[in-house]
């Protein structure tokens, strides 16, 4: 009996000993995994910390020369317009066009659509998780102040937010007036994309 137990004993230190190299090696691929993880999520920050800086020395450029100015050089877009809201204290500078890159480094103004401060509605629209994930705490009365790439400043007051489906969201460019609308996705919360928008509509103050 004793032999048995002095065997199984034995048997089991042998286990155990095997099993400690595999699960050291597990733990560091987890360490690692982990790092490489956590390295990624700093670096996408930090690119975003660093393109805003770039994109507000371009904006702050154009003002200046009045003429567009890339962030950088292989950009296929470049800031028009430089969004404040007061009472949250969000700023964002908007980018030409609503393309893929465009949208990847902040809102976009939508083709077609009006310049802030003439007739008709502008309309800026950026991802519900990055650059426009504060429209959710944008209330209506709220101030939106809209600076343009020529130095030329609009202030506008929200009227109304809604919920609607993308291809029903009633916007129209050429509507009487000054308008702004500001679009995303929406719920904020969501993991894939889907039909509805979130807007912000807004009209210049005179």
């Amino acid at each position: 009996m004793s032999t048995i137990r002095t065997r199984y004993g034995v048997s089991k230190q042998k286990g155990r000993a095997v099993l400690r190299p595999a699960l050291r090696a597990g733990m560091i691929v987890m360490a690692l995994v982990g790092l490489v993880l956590v390295s990624q999520g700093l670096w996408i920050h930090a690119k975003a910390m660093v393109a805003q800086v770039l994109l507000d020395r371009a904006f702050t450029r154009s003002v200046a020369t009045g003429q567009p100015v890339k962030p950088w050089s292989w950009a296929d877009t470049w800031p028009v317009a430089r969004l404040e809201f007061p009472r949250i204290g969000e700023t964002s500078i908007a980018l030409h066009g609503a393309s893929g890159q465009a949208l990847a480094f902040g809102p976009g103004h939508v083709d077609r659509s009006a310049e802030a401060g003439d007739n008709g509605t502008a309309v800026y629209a950026a991802h519900r998780d990055t650059h426009f994930a504060f429209l959710k705490d944008v209330q209506v009365g709220d101030a939106v102040r809209i600076t343009r790439r020529d130095g030329k400043v609009f202030t506008y007051q929200v009227t109304v937010t809604s919920v609607v489906r993308w291809d029903q969201s009633g916007i129209d460019t050429n509507a009487a007036g000054k308008n702004l609308v500001l679009a995303t996705c929406w719920p904020f919360d969501a993991a894939t994309s889907g039909p509805m928008r979130y807007l912000v509509k807004a009209r210049m103050l005179e």
